[in-house]
């Protein structure tokens, strides 16, 4: 997602869909996993009340009986400047912190399942902002989804980054979800520790052991599980 004067969308490399563009506030384009051979994309940012602490909900089957709710998320966005067709793709939680009340659209998303799962969210969920594709990637903080999945205007848009011919307004592919700042984590979490984590728990049967961020990479908007989500936050009280 970029800054241009508007809410940059969270698309991350990874996100990209092919053939059509990712969302400008930089999100990682871990998504290409899903999107081989269709697409990639990105995502933008929900708005949220800075409680400070992360709202705990039970994960519970859906009325399908076979797909499973969550109510945490992983969100990666871009914190370092990357230009794409002419358009800065960066959005760190301190941009998102500098948006007005704290809040931006999570745009940009061009994968199928990410934006998904971005239809799934319900207002007062929380979710992770992981800095993606950038020199230290990680866990930099906790925001909120404050409005439900709705049309991305950035596919109509020819001078965005992540237009989408295909798509129109009638029948609109991309979604994107609005969300806020919620706070920063105590302590950074780094990837390089969560791996840690995730490898020692594939062996030990641990909460991170089928830890979607290493799974699937690839997706930038990603679920968690309430005991993986409860997990990572308590890392943060553990010193580095």
């Amino acid at each position: 997602m970029s800054l241009q004067g508007k809410k940059r969308s969270r698309a991350t490399l990874a996100d990209k869909e092919r053939p059509a563009a990712k969302f400008a506030k930089g999100k990682i384009q871990e998504e290409e996993e899903l999107m081989m051979p269709a697409a990639k994309e990105r995502s933008s940012k929900p708005v949220g009340s800075s409680t400070g602490k992360a709202t705990k909900k039970t994960a519970c089957p859906s009325a399908q009986g076979s797909k499973q709710a969550y109510s945490h998320w992983l969100m990666k966005s871009e914190p370092e400047s990357r230009f794409e067709k002419g358009a800065d793709v960066k959005f760190g939680i301190e941009d998102l912190k500098a948006q007005p009340n704290q809040t931006a659209c999570w745009d940009g998303v061009r994968n199928y399942q990410a934006r998904n799962f971005m239809r799934d969210m319900k207002v007062g969920q929380e979710a992770f902002f992981y800095h993606s594709n950038c020199k230290e990637p990680g866990i930099a903080g906790i925001i909120k989804i404050v409005k439900e999945a709705y049309p991305d205007h950035t596919q109509f848009d020819k001078k965005d980054p992540h237009y989408d011919s295909s798509s129109t307004k009638e029948n609109p592919k991309w979604s994107m979800v609005d969300v806020q700042f919620v706070r920063m984590t105590k302590r950074f979490i780094p990837l390089s520790e969560l791996k840690a984590h995730y490898q020692a728990h594939r062996a030990s049967g641990g909460p991170l052991k089928d830890m979607t961020l290493f799974t699937r990479q690839r997706l930038s908007v990603q679920p968690l599980t309430d005991e993986e989500f409860e997990f990572v936050l308590s890392l943060e009280e553990k010193p580095s």
